[in-house]
Parts: structure tokens; sequence; C-alpha cells
């Protein structure tokens, strides 16, 4: 059979909205029913430039976005799934405290009378009124507008996300991976032979924590919850005769909260593989095919990789969903209603 390229690209990207409008839908039914969400993002050059691919996804979900920043912005737009507003909320001005964002700011966002502004035109419209013009300023006042949109529109404020400590992700509950918090000393080169026999000691001791934590997360107890509080103040406090292996644990245990927040919230992953598992599929793309050139191409590439991969969660054969949808059959409920069936499952 011969065809050309670029039918062949016609059939891939053009009239998918269907696939476009279900796949933005699963991003706001996974949010609404989950209590924790995996994040990861990689490199996906678009048009010959530099670009990132986003991650957003737990066990029921995958959610692909392939955008040209990975900020913090970034990530809080991408959350609101299609919400354009910005809101002035007690939330935003939280976030804006925590982020010290300085007191004659956040007295002009307070005391301003409108608080909920259509687009980012109307809000930075908004911010130019009030002349706030520093950038950091900006940024923040940004971020905290982002915040009180989408806990306003109902995104759950227990949520937790699950990161390898990018900082973009630091948002709400944050959880650390603990894969990722044990390369930093791993990653330590030993000059010699004891110090490397204590560096492998204090190894051992994290990874039978970590054990632990596993163990506490199918029988969690009051009593066990302090012990293990105590052990990590005892594992990562401990000074050793080998400085940099201190120094690396004493960064580790700035991070307590978000590394025993499974403490807390005992139904949370310690690791961010499934992520990582998840979004392989696009460094795999990136080492064949280098990048995408159009922006519908890329807008497909991110859509049907968020339905095949929520398919495989979901039980559901992809090949028989896409026969599905393209026939106009119907007999495959929305993938957003399976999630939620599979979230109120007892």
């Amino acid at each position: 059979m011969d065809i050309s390229a670029g039918q062949l690209n016609r059939i891939l990207t053009e009239d998918k909205d269907i696939f476009h409008n279900e796949k933005d839908d699963i991003l706001s039914m996974g949010l609404k029913v989950s209590d924790y969400v995996n994040v990861d993002d990689t490199g996906a050059r678009h048009d010959g430039k530099n670009g990132y691919c986003t991650h957003i996804g737990n066990e029921l979900f995958a959610w692909f976005q392939s955008t040209d920043s990975k900020s913090r912005i970034n990530f809080l737009e991408l959350l609101r799934a299609g919400q354009t507003d910005y809101v002035i909320n007690e939330d935003a001005l939280e976030y804006m405290d925590n982020q010290r964002l300085a007191k004659s700011i956040l007295h002009l966002l307070k005391d301003h009378c409108k608080k909920q502004f259509a687009d980012l035109t109307e809000w930075e419209a908004h911010l130019e009124e009030l002349q706030i013009v520093n950038h950091r300023h900006i940024k923040i006042a940004t971020e905290g507008a982002l915040i009180g949109s989408l806990l306003y529109h109902g995104l759950p404020k227990s949520l937790v996300i699950v990161s390898d400590d990018a900082g973009q992700f630091n948002i709400l509950n944050h959880a650390l991976c603990w894969i990722h918090a044990e390369r930093t000393l791993n990653k330590l080169i030993a000059p010699n032979e004891e110090k490397r026999k204590i560096l492998e000691d204090v190894r051992k001791q994290v990874w039978d924590f970590y054990d632990d934590l596993k163990a506490y997360k199918i029988s969690p107890n009051k009593t066990k919850k302090i012990q293990l509080e105590n052990k990590f103040d005892e594992i990562f406090t401990h000074k050793t005769d080998y400085q940099m292996l201190n120094l690396a644990l004493n960064r580790l245990y700035e991070n307590k909260s978000e590394l025993l927040l499974a403490l807390e919230r005992p139904e949370i992953p310690l690791h961010n593989n499934l992520s990582e598992n998840d979004i392989r599929e696009y460094v795999k793309r990136r080492k064949v095919s280098g990048s995408t050139r159009s922006e519908l191409g890329r807008r497909c590439r991110d859509t049907f990789t968020s339905l095949k991969k929520t398919c495989r969660k979901l039980g559901v054969s992809f090949w028989d969903y896409l026969i599905d949808r393209l026939s106009n059959a119907n007999i495959i409920p929305p993938l957003p209603e399976l999630i939620f069936q599979y979230a109120n499952a007892p």
C-alpha cells in the first residue's frame, strides 16, 4: 500500500477532538478522587527547541502535557485542568505569606476589593494597577493566585504531591521519594576503607529504616510512629568521622517532614517509581525520533500517551478503546467514569 508521509501525518493528528477532550477530563477526575499523585518531568524537544513533558498520575490514571517551561507557575497551570481564572482568597494569601512576600504587597492584594480575575490578561492588569512590578513579587503573587484558583474550584487541600524533590512540585502537602533521597548518600565516594565502612553502615541503617516505614504503612499505630520519628532523628543527626557524609545526612534531615509524611498519611507511596515508569515512554521516543515539529503533533503525542497508559491502569485494551471510539460504538465508558468507579469501588 502506497501512502504519503503527509497523509499518514493527517491520519495520526487531525480531527482528534474527542480524544483530546477525554484526555483533559482524565486529569480533572483523577485529581478529584485521589489522595495523592506522583509527578515528574523529562525533556521533550519540540520544533528544534528544548521543552519539557510533565507527568501527573497514580494507580488510576496517567496524564501528560508538554510545555516550554517547567516552572512552578507552569505546574500550577497544568493542575488547573482547563480553568483560566486567578483567585485571591485565604489560601492564596497564606501561600504568599509562607513564601515571604513583602508585607506591603501582601496588604495591597488583601485589601483590594476585587478577588477573582477571569484570565491572565485581567490578572496582569490588576498587578499593573497596584504597581507591583518586581519580578519576584509578581512570581509569588501569581503562584498564590493560581493556588487560590485551584482550591476554589475544588482541588482537595489534602492532596499529596509525591516528587523527586524538583522545586516546582513543592506545593500543598509535599512528600519526597526515598529512592532519590538515598542517592545523596549513594553518590558519595569514600576516600579510604575506614570511611567506606562508615558510609556502608549508615546506608544500611537508612534502608532498614525504609523497611520499617513500609511495615508501618501496612499496620500504622501511634507508638510505632513515635519510634520511627525518634529513629529518623538518631540516624540523620548522628555525627560520624566522615564530614561529607555528615553534610549529606544534614541535608536529608532538613527534609524530615517531607520524608516522613507517610507517618501521617500511610496511604501515600514512599517513592516516585510510578511516575518514572510512566514517563519512560517519552525518554524512549526522544532517543528514537528526537522531537515533535507541529503543535498538533505535540498535542496528539500527549493525548494518546495519556489515554494508552490510563487504559492500561484501568484494565482496558487500548486497541479495543480506539476501535470503540473511532467506530462511535461507545460501549467502553468514558475513562473518567471508569476512574471514578475504580476509586469508589468497595
